[in-house]
């Protein structure tokens, strides 16, 4: 769900008002009985507003098992701070799909050894030809 791959993570990302107080409306449209938090179903119910995927049976459980066992359920805090954390990896990986797309000038899913040093001398034109191989592989 989130990562940490070779120092790479997204930068902290803040919420505007507005999209924060959707958030907030989304919990309290999906906190049904006005618990205070929200339920295993209710959390996938939101992240099905939020996001417009259904979240697996171990992104649920991951999220539950972090949850204060002394709750019912996931109290507002908790899904704020989880759906800024899914906001982050979402717009991390969009990123980085668009730079993929940048250097895959064909359109063919893949980069070449070619496609991918014409883009380094674009982007670092010092670097040697022995490094770009190296990240390559």
């Amino acid at each position: 769900m989130f990562f940490s791959q070779a120092g790479a993570r997204p930068r902290m990302w803040e919420a505007s008002p507005s999209e924060h107080k959707k958030w907030v409306e989304v919990f309290k449209a999906c906190d049904e009985e006005n618990k205070g938090c929200l339920s295993r179903e209710n959390f996938k119910v939101a992240v099905v507003m939020l996001f417009g995927y259904k979240p697996s049976k171990i992104e649920a459980d991951a999220v539950m098992s972090s949850v204060d066992p002394n709750t019912s359920g996931i109290l507002l805090k908790e899904f704020l701070d989880i759906v800024r954390k899914k906001k982050e990896a979402q717009l991390y990986w969009n990123e980085i799909r668009h730079i993929f797309t940048a250097f895959d000038r064909h359109y063919r899913g893949y980069l070449t050894l070619e496609d991918f040093k014409k883009a380094f001398k674009q982007v670092a034109p010092k670097l040697s030809e022995r490094i770009i191989l190296e990240v390559f592989r």
